[in-house]
């Protein structure tokens, strides 16, 4: 009786190893050659592995879960056919040309490997990225964006080499329409672009800046990437702005600072964060990571319209007069141009100031790789129902709305709510570290 390894065949260009998925049969079972005895999956393609021969498997190696390398043994066969002379050898031959395979494809993958060393191996979303898909997305330019909109259709949805080369042809089909466009708008200007936002007589076109093209792409980026929900809450801060408008003056003239609301409203979200530290993290594929530090970004706008968010670190350690003259320095460099790069990076959160422009409340875009940022409107003056001992009165009040968008894959909303909530009640009976 013979007995015959069953080794897991080449599987395509690039294809090194395979995840074993289901076997088909049991140990002991009888198998006729060519019946698939097993599935597995690449990155490429899920298939199923044949028998090499008739015979029964006596021992299933290569468990359900496993990822054996192309040229491993996965099962044993055994049969009682009687081999003629010469054709062991020949088995032999085939087994060593199985070997020399997986040899230039371990060769094709190291080379590979120097190619995309730079490159991450998931998308903003998520998405696995083989080493063979990214080399072909850097040989030919494709983005991650672009690799983040694909649709893969491996197991698991993974991007297969056959995925890419389709949007590769895609590309080049619309990169072909797009030049015969422009020669017929060449031939007929006045022609409609298909596809293209139509202007009129007097409509002016003005060119993205770089900055602006930046901000574009990563607030496109942040709503793909993060299922983005909104809370809203309002507080009622009228003891703060009395409390602020006694001190501004005071600080002013001790600390040569000015003393506005934006400090206050970081203060107030970091000793939030500190209660709430799983509102401080950030998603990298299907791992959250929560963060030390909480570094405070603050969205300023800029003399040209653009905006940039530089970054106040550790913010829960500084006082009210630590967090007021970071504020001020940081806010007046953005303005002119000169902050250093480390300064704009490394925010863990980030609060945006709607009153600013005395807007009531808006619905800010995350900033990734953030899971939350906090916007806070303008404060006004409203007619509010107040609790007192002889009863409910009607009083004239300062209340504001925070709003809160955040990362829905990570940020359920009652989490959500309750650090909203925290830092309503900070701001509405504020008691500032010592100045």
């Amino acid at each position: 009786m013979a007995r015959i390894n069953i080794i897991l065949p080449a599987m395509g260009e690039g294809v090194i190893e395979a995840t074993v998925n289901k076997w088909l049969v049991e140990s002991g079972a009888f198998v006729r050659e060519e019946d698939p005895i097993v599935e597995v999956a690449t990155d490429k393609v899920d298939s199923e592995v044949p028998s090499p021969a008739e015979g029964i498997i006596v021992e299933i190696i290569a468990k359900e879960g496993s990822v054996p390398k192309v040229g491993d043994v996965i099962a044993i066969l055994e049969n009682n056919r009687e081999y003629r002379p010469g054709e062991p050898e020949k088995v032999e031959k085939e087994i060593e040309k199985v070997r020399n395979t997986v040899e230039a494809l371990k060769k094709e993958k190291t080379e590979i490997d120097e190619v995309t060393r730079e490159m991450k191996s998931r998308t903003p979303s998520g998405k696995f990225i083989s080493p063979l898909v990214r080399s072909i997305a850097v040989r030919e330019g494709i983005s991650y964006s672009e690799l983040d909109n694909l649709t893969g259709t491996g197991m698991d949805g993974r991007i297969t080499k056959e995925d890419i080369s389709k949007l590769i042809e895609e590309k080049s089909q619309a990169a072909e329409e797009a030049r015969k466009s422009i020669k017929l708008q060449e031939i007929k200007p006045s022609a409609a672009k298909s596809g293209r936002v139509t202007t009129s007589q007097g409509d002016e076109i003005i060119e993205m800046g770089r900055v602006r093209k930046l901000i574009a792409e990563h607030m496109v980026m942040s709503k793909r990437t993060s299922p983005h929900i909104t809370s809203f809450i309002d507080a009622d801060v009228t003891k703060l702005v009395l409390w602020r408008n006694s001190i501004k003056d005071k600080f002013l003239a001790k600390e040569g600072q000015k003393l506005t609301l934006t400090p206050i409203f970081i203060d107030a979200t970091a000793r939030a964060l500190n209660e709430y530290p799983m509102i401080n993290i950030s998603v990298d594929g299907s791992n959250i990571i929560r963060r030390k530090n909480i570094n405070i970004g603050m969205a300023t706008a800029l003399p040209d319209g653009n905006l940039i968010v530089p970054v106040i670190r550790n913010a829960d350690e500084k006082s009210l007069t630590g967090i007021a003259k970071a504020v001020n320095d940081l806010a007046g460099r953005a303005r002119s141009n000169n902050l250093k790069p480390e300064e704009i990076t490394g925010g863990t959160f980030t609060v945006t100031n709607f009153g600013t422009y005395n807007n009531l409340a808006g619905t800010p875009i995350i900033n990734q790789p953030q899971a939350a940022i906090l916007g806070t409107g303008a404060i006004r003056k409203t007619p509010s129902v107040i609790e007192t001992s002889e009863g409910d009165v009607i009083a004239i009040r300062h209340i504001m709305i925070l709003s809160l968008s955040y990362d829905h894959r990570v940020i359920d909303g009652a989490l959500a709510g309750k650090f909203l909530n925290k830092v309503k009640e900070i701001l509405e009976d504020y008691k500032p570290d010592l100045l």
